[in-house]
């Protein structure tokens, strides 16, 4: 008797694209766990475990915390009075304080190193002022612990500026009127009634924040801040080691797990619930006298800190460099063309997801999942799953094996940078659409197509902007797994500040600084449209 294999069924068929979206995406990360967990890590661990770990565990904890810090005494002080006040300036500062996440924080430490140094324009001003030599004053130390956490706050504050923004812009304008007719204060409105209600959001864009300052290896190799990220490229350079390498990724990994959790925890269902069904929107309060010249003062300062200053003295360092590299012009060219592998595979994985997510699943929880949680993991970390499974294969790390695995590794790590614009473009989107072209017998291919494609296509322009200039930052991943003397801008301008040239790594750093520009200038637009008491 002919035994027959059954064929696939239809929905059976659909599945499979978003089953090897997920597993692309979680198999370096599973990579790492196993060999982090199986591998001893040799006579190299032994000596981290011994004499680094402690080191590089609270290095990283102690810069989380005062990141964290950092970040909200930035953000939602910014972000409370640009909503919700008019004073000189505020048109301008509604947009110009999103601009920092365009700088990496290795950009931004090398300016402030260059800044703030003792040859440098502050403490040359100060000297000059004042006739003193350097050693008849303190200054700041940059390359420190606060330092870094001050470098890190500064480009990664608007993470928590934007959530807390746009969670005071959607809150009910009669629920604060309440609050103002019993008598509160504005202050005190603030504190008891809007803060409050915005924590889950103002939480949520510290948990994206403190994410991405785990992951920094740039700015703490450079400024000399011994953290896990610093650790697991370090073991894998100087050491050799990949299975230490692998050890110090799961501590790191275990760390953000508990980060994640605790911060879930901590927000719990928390919320509100508007009272009133009428969202109305009412002219923002205007501010006179000290109040208006002590907010325009204070987001001058936040602007001038986190973009300004930094940026204005890399322009100034270019400028005095000039443009003879061609190295960094090379470095341009191979930056476009990874970065553009790697967003465009990022793209389609997005894609896949997103439309997956409007068809629910257990599928598409579990590509969703590995999405974010590739996110949520450093560059370093997925490199090492990578490398561990070249290792595996009758290949060698060079050439275009190499670069097909930096684009993997972009993907992995910024897919869900993608699929969430698409996915929110498809949550916009009403049922019924689908729902008519079922009732004309449209196939589940057909709507997928004609109906589900277009809609996503709605949020692309935006997610496949973000994916490119997310991939052109990424800085550990790309040294890790580079082909030989095959630079990108972020390596070009690593290497140029960790020999102290400063001056040649201003110009690579401001090319990758004006690439991140254009997405957030039509974020910031975006949301300076939206405005208190509209849905934001």
């Amino acid at each position: 008797m002919e035994l027959k294999t059954p064929a696939l069924s239809a929905p059976a068929l659909r599945q499979i694209p978003v089953l090897m979206a997920g597993l692309v995406i979680a198999l370096p990360v599973a990579i790492v766990l196993v060999t982090g967990l199986a591998e001893g890590g040799g006579a190299a661990w032994d000596h981290i475990r011994d004499t680094l770990l402690l080191r590089y565990l609270t290095g990283s904890l102690a810069v989380l915390a005062l990141t964290a810090m950092l970040c909200l005494l930035m953000a939602v002080p910014a972000a409370w009075l640009v909503t919700m006040f008019r004073f000189p300036g505020r048109g301008l500062f509604e947009w110009l304080l999103v601009l920092p996440l365009a700088a990496p924080g290795y950009v931004l430490a090398y300016a402030w190193s260059d800044l703030a140094g003792v040859g440098g324009p502050l403490q040359s001003a100060l000297r000059d002022a004042t006739g003193w030599s350097a050693r008849d004053y303190w200054f700041p130390d940059i390359s420190s612990l606060p330092g870094l956490s001050f470098v890190l706050a500064c480009t990664l504050y608007p993470y928590v500026y934007l959530t807390a923004r746009a969670a005071f812009i959607s809150q009910s304008v009669c629920t604060m009127e309440a609050a103002r007719s019993l008598g509160a204060s504005a202050g005190r409105t603030f504190w008891s009634v809007a803060l409050p209600a915005a924590r889950p959001a103002i939480a949520a864009g510290l948990a994206l924040a403190l994410m991405e300052a785990a992951a920094d290896y740039g700015a703490a190799e450079f400024l000399g801040v011994p953290t896990l990220t610093f650790g697991i490229v370090r073991a894998w350079k100087s050491f050799g080691e990949p299975a230490a390498a692998a050890r110090l990724a799961f501590v790191l990994l275990a760390l953000i797990l508990t980060f994640v959790i605790v911060e879930r925890r901590l927000r719990g269902r928390a919320g509100s619930q508007q009272s009133s069904i009428r969202w109305r929107q009412i002219p923002r309060a205007a501010l006179s006298g000290p109040a208006a010249l002590g907010a325009t003062a204070l987001c001058t300062s936040l602007f001038a800190l986190a973009f300004a200053l930094p940026v204005g003295r890399l322009v100034w360092r270019s400028l005095e460099a000039g443009a003879r590299s061609t190295r960094v012009w090379d470095a341009l060219g191979n930056s476009v063309l990874l970065a553009s592998a790697g967003a465009a595979l990022a793209f389609i994985l997005a894609l896949i997801i997103a439309l997956s997510i409007r068809a629910k699943g257990p599928l598409a929880t579990f590509a969703r999942i590995a999405a974010s949680s590739g996110y949520a993991i450093p560059g370093a970390v997925l490199a090492l799953g990578a490398l561990a499974i070249i290792g595996w294969l009758p290949v060698t790390l060079s050439g275009i094996t190499a670069l097909a695995a930096l684009a993997w590794v972009y993907a992995v790590r910024f897919t869900a940078a993608g699929t969430e614009p698409m996915a929110a473009a498809l949550a916009r989107a009403p049922v019924s659409i689908g729902q008519a072209a079922q009732s004309l017998g449209a196939s589940p291919f057909r709507r997928t197509f004609a109906v589900d494609l277009p809609v996503a296509m709605s949020g692309a322009a935006a997610a496949a902007l973000v994916l490119f200039v997310e991939a052109l930052k990424e800085l550990p991943a790309t040294l890790m797994l580079r082909p030989f003397n095959w630079d990108t801008l972020s390596v070009r301008a690593y290497a140029y500040a960790s020999d102290e040239r400063l001056a040649s790594a201003a110009l690579p750093a401001l090319l990758i600084t004006l690439a991140g520009l254009l997405p957030v200038i039509l974020l910031s637009w975006q949301m300076s449209r939206a405005r208190p008491g509209g849905a934001a």
